[in-house]
């Protein structure tokens, strides 16, 4: 009986154990708290028909990372955004479902081409789509876009967008 007692407190000792592990490494967002990353060194250039125009980026290249993207945070500089980035190009779907700020999102593809630009309601859980394949997208604080003079066709620098296009950095 003693036998079974340490087998069945084992057992259990070994569940919780591996429940908090694997919840701790659960996104930041499942709790309700923004997911910060760290800022690229490098920052992203958008080279547009009024000029360059650099934004600092934190790099959201993993599912967690997308998934989690900039839910709970209430606000962004405007030179500030997050670059997502994808394993290949594709049909991409966003939704601002725990995202109380608005958002430009700007749809780029693996030539670093922007493909299309959408705005992000707060909140919203209304499918967010280009329409085209994308590698990248890029968040804005809500205006930005406008403000700087993007469009389709302008084309956004980064060396992570260099190397998903074979060009190397830039």
């Amino acid at each position: 009986m003693s036998y079974r007692n340490w087998l069945t407190a084992g057992a259990l000792c070994a569940a919780i154990v591996l429940a908090a592990y694997f919840g701790a490494l659960k996104s930041s967002s499942a709790d309700g708290q923004a997911m910060m990353l760290p800022v690229d060194p490098t920052p992203l250039v958008a080279v547009t028909g009024s000029g360059e125009h650099s934004f600092s980026v934190e790099i959201a290249d993993t599912s967690d990372e997308r998934e989690a993207g900039l839910m709970f945070r209430k606000d962004m500089a405007a030179d500030h955004g997050m670059l997502f980035v994808f394993e290949k190009s594709g049909e991409v779907n966003f939704w601002m479902k725990n995202t109380p700020m608005p958002l430009d999102l700007v749809f780029v593809g693996e030539d670093g081409k922007i493909k299309a630009i959408k705005r992000g309601e707060p909140e919203s859980e209304a499918i967010i789509s280009p329409g085209h394949p994308v590698r990248f997208v890029l968040e804005l604080k809500a205006g930005t876009a406008a403000k700087d003079g993007l469009e389709d066709g302008d084309l956004l620098r980064h060396p992570v967008i260099a190397k998903a296009s074979g060009a190397g950095s830039n």
